[in-house]
């Protein structure tokens, strides 16, 4: 019963970040390319790209309904939040002491990966 309650949050956080992937993307490539400077729009570009193959993994992962995955996926939820949130503010704000926040988010999206890939060697 968890692990299907687990899986549920798994897919409707992939489902999320995926829609809101998109909808951001648009946005940025319509709303904001006359807006913005050629770094902020590759900040944003760059956001939207990690935030849709982590929403991919995300949906891959909670549809593979693999035992103990919860850590793996917030790992990867917070990982997104932070590195996707963190560029898309610094594009918007120009605030370019967010980049040293962006890190953290990619750290916890490697440790995710290499979290489930460690669970998937354990068997």
């Amino acid at each position: 019963m968890l692990q299907q309650t687990m899986n549920r949050f798994i897919l409707i956080a992939g489902s999320l970040l995926a829609g809101l992937g998109v909808a951001l993307g648009a946005f940025g490539a319509h709303g904001l390319r006359n807006v913005l400077g050629a770094a902020e729009l590759g900040w944003w570009s760059t956001a939207v790209q990690y935030q849709m193959w982590h929403a991919t993994g995300l949906l891959a992962l909670g549809a593979w309904r693999l035992p103990n995955t919860g850590p793996v996926a917030v790992l990867l939820v917070l990982g997104t939040l932070v590195f996707s949130g963190s560029l898309y503010v610094m594009a918007l704000s120009g605030w370019r002491v967010l980049g040293m926040i962006t890190p953290i988010g990619g750290t916890l999206l490697i440790a995710g990966w290499l979290l489930l890939a460690w669970r998937a060697l354990r068997g």
